[in-house]
């Protein structure tokens, strides 16, 4: 019970911070915090990834790019021009990589004031970091394990933020319902979105990637947006006055 009430934990913390932080925050201003609380959140991502730490300037880059190129040659991680999941996933890692180590330069459009913590990021961002985490990760299992099948759990702690990232950019644009008739093919997977905080509801959010609340329908829920509501009302953020019109 100990392993699966800790894997679940890191599932929905490094969601949390991926979903929170890197994509509505940063990828797309959709609220705005004061310097300590950005700081807190950006440690806070970075522990709950762990091993799979992600840049959050590069990340917002990456996914701006997704959003102007959706399902086009040029998108970071479409998977109509690849034959299964894994090959995208590569794809999407190599255009990371490349906007991290600062190889690959984006057009001014997808630059913005963006979280930068540099002496964070090389530290998040080493290989030493990253084998750390992962060997906490394999002495809690050793400690904790039970049963042999549970180690089987242990490659997606090691690479939680991909993992989250292939569900969700190979099944949010090819499987599902659509609310919204876009010019790409994204797709809401899922009605109630517990499994990936509201990640699934693509097909809503690139109708309007300013809205902060994914779902659109009643019989939606997204669950990360009565967090940001309190968050807002606590005063930790404050929410964007949104335009009338979508705005992807």
């Amino acid at each position: 019970m100990i392993i699966l009430i800790f894997f679940l934990l890191h599932w929905y913390l490094s969601l949390f911070g991926q979903t929170f932080y890197l994509h509505r925050y940063a990828a797309h201003k959709m609220f705005t915090m004061n310097k300590s609380w950005e700081l807190f959140f950006y440690v806070f991502s970075w522990f709950a990834q762990g091993s799979s730490y992600l840049n959050a300037r590069a990340y917002a880059i990456l996914h701006r790019m997704h959003h102007a190129y959706s399902d086009t040659e040029e998108d970071p991680h479409t998977p109509h021009f690849f034959n299964e999941v894994f090959s995208m996933s590569v794809h999407t890692a190599k255009v990371y990589h490349s906007l991290a180590t600062g190889t690959l330069k984006a057009g001014s459009q997808f630059q913005s004031n963006d979280p930068v913590y540099p002496v964070i990021d090389r530290v998040a961002d080493s290989w030493l970091t990253r084998v750390a985490f992962g060997f906490l990760y394999t002495l809690f299992y050793v400690s904790f394990a039970t049963h042999w099948w549970m180690f089987l759990l242990l490659p997606i702690h090691y690479l939680m933020g991909p993992v989250h990232g292939a569900i969700v950019n190979w099944a949010g644009h090819k499987y599902g319902y659509r609310n919204f008739d876009q010019p790409d093919k994204s797709r809401n997977t899922l009605f109630i979105d517990i499994l990936l905080l509201g990640e699934l509801f693509q097909n809503n959010h690139h109708h309007n990637g300013k809205r902060p609340n994914f779902a659109t329908k009643w019989w939606e829920f997204d669950p990360v947006y009565p967090v940001i509501k309190l968050f807002d009302r606590m005063h930790i953020i404050q929410l964007v006055k949104q335009d009338p019109a979508p705005n992807s």
